[in-house]
């Protein structure tokens, strides 16, 4: 029979598969000899069974679930289900990978009317027992019943009102059995009875436990971070300590390093006399960790040896929580923590320098998508700004944003690309959505190791939590700081890296990057196989790429360097060429002239980029928009052509805009993507490419007298037939042979092809013997390979087939292997039969992303090209890639 249920000496560290990171650890750490609570851990198997069959335990499972509980109740000598001497579990999830507040967990589990009079006789404490059993139907009712949570949490407020206190550690024996009471009346209304037996109690929970693996936050998470929806969940049945049985009692959290800035020393909050939840609500203030030393000292001795075993066992960073009952220290949880991209850095290279993890480790041990967080704004400190309030910096950076109450709202704001800042009291898992779509987070209540804040840190956005001199006011719509209301679309700057929440919109200046950055990534170059270049379109973003590491340009626009005031100049030259008749002088000359201005302004675009990349290889991609793009909209001819008739304009100028007018229907297509551009619009207008070439190879001769190096590399955009490369490879070198016999010298450069076109990949042995190097241009080739507009589906059906599992990611985000992967290994292979040492490349979206770029190192490009803050990114990625492959 199938085991279901592994005690806490059968399993390890590594069986995570299994038991879940949870339970896996609680396994490991029975092992090490550090104190935790009797447990048994129901398997990830289980639950994928229990889910398969629509909510039915697999053959076996009661069984051994009943005999996990003989073998904790023979650990603590207390009997499951008995009212004279009560054994009391919490039953927690716990999958392979971590996703805190995700899913379910229910404390104190087993009490009933009878068992909380016999834990009051057993503690010598009443007010404790019925404490306990007041938080167990809550959350059992939340959790299993499904009672709305905040039923109870308003009854908690009535009660604490009515007493006049102000948090839950001051109300009375008796004004907590009157809660029990209140609280079983709440359930009696919105669903029965509540369960008395402990049995039932136990496998409702388990059940419950199994089923929130599905529930919305829990798949929303597991969407942002790529976690397997197949993984499931394992069930963690533990024997209750109690932190809330009196003052030698406390709960607490914490980390063996910060996990905002990665500096060492323990890091974390607990509370004296509380449980679990109560030092992530926010009602009370917690104390600093450091605090226990003066207050319970032999026990803040005993935790910091468990810290340095634990991380020293680990080898990272762990996220620890402990509970003291009576004095003795019990460890309930232990796992890698979540952390910021800033304390990755710090912590893997301070692991290093101490010895406890080699360079290849530390590499692993950061996400490089993190290190987006290192590059982001933070506020100028030249700026004047009125702070409101301030908190805890939970979370770094900086953000402004319009207020919003809701997730809803934060979701609408961002879909209307004016990213919010979310204001709660404090959040929950149900708050996940929001909190992916908005700019940061801001909470009333809540500390450093809070839902809000341990989130956050996560994903990289800035955070402020337990602000409480802020007043929200969700129902209404506002948040109030003395008297100034701040309602919904009003905006705000938080400042996560000092607590500061500051009134409106504040100057932001651009991130420094640790000496730890550097040294992480001089590692990663050490390591990586793949070069990582930048896609630029003029000197600043190629300077910035360089000072991010960047080991040349991949990817230069030419049209995006028609945009703003020139495109006036290319509108008239795209009617002169389209629209007249070259043959006329006048039309001829003109062509002319506007040829000479626009290739000027293109040489002095090639000269910033060319001087930026001194010694590193520049790709130049020749013009590729759909032609009409060039020529304004009928509205703003129509707005011209009135201006300029109230003005007096030449009639010839008017003349043009409705010539322009009329060249804009003829000029449209269906299906632009698929039409007039790319390698096309520079055989059909052959005057644009020779001005192109010219000016990239006058720039690279300029630059190259100044003493720098130039490797310009000159690239035909959307070819799918060599014949295409042959014509305009003709005109290229044709091109070069008048610069160069003019200028008296020569200066080397490549001809190479974006591959973007289905049968540009299937043919690609012919396209290599014109071309010198392929570069994958993956967003239209993953196009052309769905079929799909990528705009398109991204505003109407993407995210539902992503949402529902028929596309197991975005294919714009994240490259498919199975199919555009595949193009490229044919068109890879293709190439180096014709051409053996040809250079291949990708420059399309996908350059910047981890798992993107790990499939270009198993298919042996030599490069990758992103954006200039991704470059970073790719570095790393490209590391772990050579580190887990070879």
């Amino acid at each position: 029979m199938t085991k279901w249920v592994y005690k806490a000496e059968e399993g390890d560290a590594g069986m995570k598969d299994l038991l879940g990171g949870k339970g896996a650890n609680l396994c490991q750490m029975t092992k090490l000899g550090i104190p935790v609570p009797p447990v048994f851990t129901v398997t990830t198997e289980a639950c994928n069974a229990y889910l398969a069959a629509e909510g039915k335990f697999p053959e076996g499972l009661d069984k051994q679930i009943a005999e996990g509980i003989v073998y904790l109740q023979g650990k603590m000598s207390k009997d499951f289900g008995d009212d004279r001497n009560p054994l009391l579990v919490s039953v927690r999830s716990g999958a392979k990978f971590s996703m805190p507040g995700m899913m379910e967990t229910v404390l104190n589990l087993g009490l009933n009317d009878k068992a909380v009079e016999s834990l009051a006789k057993q503690s010598g404490n009443p007010r404790f027992a019925y404490d306990c059993y007041r938080r167990f139907i809550s959350m059992f009712s939340d959790v299993v019943l499904s009672v709305e949570h905040d039923l109870f949490e308003q009854a908690l407020k009535t009660m604490r009102n009515q007493k006049g206190v102000k948090a839950d550690n001051e109300l009375t024996t008796e004004d907590l059995k009157k809660l029990v009471g209140i609280y079983k009346g709440i359930v009696k209304e919105h669903y029965g009875e509540f369960p008395q037996d402990p049995r039932t109690q136990l496998k409702m929970a388990i059940e419950a436990v199994f089923k929130s693996w599905n529930i919305p936050r829990a798949k929303t998470y597991r969407k942002q971070y790529h976690i397997p929806e197949t993984l499931g969940t394992a069930v963690n049945v533990q024997c209750m300590v109690f932190g809330n049985f009196g003052d030698n009692s406390a709960t607490g959290v914490a980390f063996t390093r910060n996990p905002s800035d990665g500096a060492p020393g323990v890091y974390g909050e607990y509370l004296i006399n509380a449980q679990g939840e109560d030092v992530v609500a926010g009602i009370r203030t917690p104390l600093k960790i450091a605090e226990m030393q003066s207050h319970m000292p032999e026990l803040y001795k005993q935790f910091m040896d468990i810290c340095v075993r634990l991380e020293d066992f680990y080898k990272d960073m762990q996220d620890i929580e402990l509970t003291i009952q009576e004095g003795v220290l019990y460890i309930l949880q232990t796992r890698n923590g979540k952390r910021t991209g800033r304390a990755a850095v710090r912590i893997a290279v301070d692991m290093v320098n101490e010895g406890l993890i080699d360079r290849r480790k530390a590499l692993m041990q950061v996400d490089p998508s993190s290190l987006n967080q290192l590059l982001h704004p933070t506020i100028d400190p030249k700026a004047r700004y009125e702070v409101l309030a301030k908190g805890l910096n939970a979370s770094p950076g900086a953000a402004s944003g319009p207020v919003v109450f809701t997730p809803a709202k934060a979701v609408e704001a961002a879909q209307s690309e004016h990213p919010a800042i979310l204001v709660r009291v404090q959040t929950t898992p149900d708050d996940i959505h929001g909190m992916i779509a908005a700019a940061g987070v801001l909470t009333s209540q809540g500390g450093m190791t809070s839902h809000a804040a341990v989130v956050a840190r996560g994903m990289g956005k800035p955070c402020i939590a337990g602000c409480g001199a802020i007043d929200v006011h969700v129902a209404d719509g506002y948040f109030a700081v003395g008297d100034k209301k701040f309602k919904e679309g009003d905006v705000i700057t938080i400042d996560g890296t000092t607590g500061e929440v500051i009134a409106g919109k504040v100057p932001l200046i651009e991130a420094k990057v640790s000496d730890e950055f550097a040294v992480l990534l001089k590692w990663a170059d050490e390591v990586r196989r793949l070069k990582v270049r930048t896609n630029a379109d003029d000197g600043p973003s190629a300077q910035k790429a360089r000072m991010y590491g960047a080991e040349g340009i991949g990817l230069a626009r030419t049209e995006h360097m028609f945009m703003g005031d020139r495109a006036e100049l290319v509108a008239e030259l795209i009617l002169m060429l389209a629209g007249k008749d070259r043959s006329v002088p006048d039309v001829a000359n003109r062509i002319n002239e506007l040829l000479i201005a626009l290739g000027k302004l293109q040489k002095g675009d090639f000269i910033d980029i060319f001087r930026a990349m001194d010694g590193l290889p520049v790709t130049i991609r020749l013009i590729d928009p759909p032609l009409h793009e060039f020529i304004p909209s009928p509205e703003k001819i129509a707005e011209r052509i009135k201006r300029l008739e109230a003005e007096g304009g030449k009639e010839s100028e008017i003349a043009n805009m409705r010539t322009l007018d009329e060249l804009k229907g003829r000029l449209h297509e269906d299906n632009p993507m698929l039409g007039l551009r790319g390698c096309r619009l520079g055989i059909l207008y052959p005057e644009i490419n020779r001005m192109q070439v010219k000016a990239i190879l006058e720039a690279a001769l300029d630059v190259e007298a100044e003493g720098k190096r130039v490797l310009p590399e000159i690239m035909i955009p959307l070819s799918s037939h060599k014949n295409e490369l042959i014509v305009l490879k003709e005109l290229v070198n044709e091109v070069a042979e008048e610069v160069f016999r003019k200028a008296g010298k020569r200066i080397a450069f490549m001809y190479g092809t974006m591959i973007e076109i289905p049968r540009a990949a299937l043919t690609a042995a012919d396209i290599a013997e014109q071309a010198e190097f392929f570069s994958f241009g993956t967003n239209d080739l993953s196009q052309m390979c769905y079929g799909i507009s990528r705009d398109d589906a991204e505003k109407h059906f993407l995210k539902f087939y992503v949402d529902k599992g028929i596309l197991p990611r975005n294919p714009f985000q994240v490259l498919d292997e199975d199919g555009v992967g595949r193009l490229m290994r044919l068109a890879i292979e293709g190439g180096r039969k014709t051409r053996p040492n040809i250079k291949l490349g990708i420059c399309g979206e996908h350059g910047g992303d981890p798992e993107s770029i790990d499939l270009c190192h198993r298919l042996g490009l030599n490069y990758v090209s992103c954006s200039p803050f991704r470059v970073p990114v790719a570095r790393l990625a490209a590391a772990q890639a050579a580190i887990k492959h070879g």
